[in-house]
């Protein structure tokens, strides 16, 4: 990204929860090697939000969330179908969580998610996403 404090990612998949998996595991490799991290446990979470795009917010800023609250990262994340929950969408997230003192640091740890150049989008291809993150 030409700003500093940015880390740009895009990620691909046949769905939608796919994308929005990819995405997650995108903005962990880009600044965590998690082969060696000690995993601590499965967090489950059902989250709402008024877009598919929104969806994708959320659940990287609950990445973010439990990384400076909890100091942990995920090592690996399921994401559940996304279905119509009143009157926006609703996906269940489920993060395979690690002690991020035990993974090796390799870029700048995100500090927040941006909305600038937000895309979750279906294609000839499947689904594209592209997100920003503040770090």
């Amino acid at each position: 990204m030409p700003h500093t404090a940015d880390m740009q990612v895009e990620a691909w998949s046949p769905t939608a929860a796919g994308c929005i998996g990819e995405a997650v595991r995108a903005v962990v490799e880009g600044f965590a090697d998690t082969s060696g991290a000690s995993a601590v446990g499965d967090h489950e979470y059902a989250i709402t939000a008024e877009s598919d795009e929104y969806l994708l917010v959320s659940v990287l800023e609950e990445v973010v969330y439990r990384m400076d609250v909890d100091g942990e990262i995920p090592l690996d994340v399921e994401v559940g179908a996304i279905r119509s929950a009143g009157d926006g969408r609703g996906v269940s997230v489920r993060f395979r969580m690690a002690d991020a003192g035990t993974a090796v640091a390799v870029g700048a740890v995100p500090k927040a998610v941006s909305l600038h150049d937000l895309q979750l989008r279906c294609g000839p291809g499947g689904w594209t996403c592209r997100v920003t993150i503040d770090v």
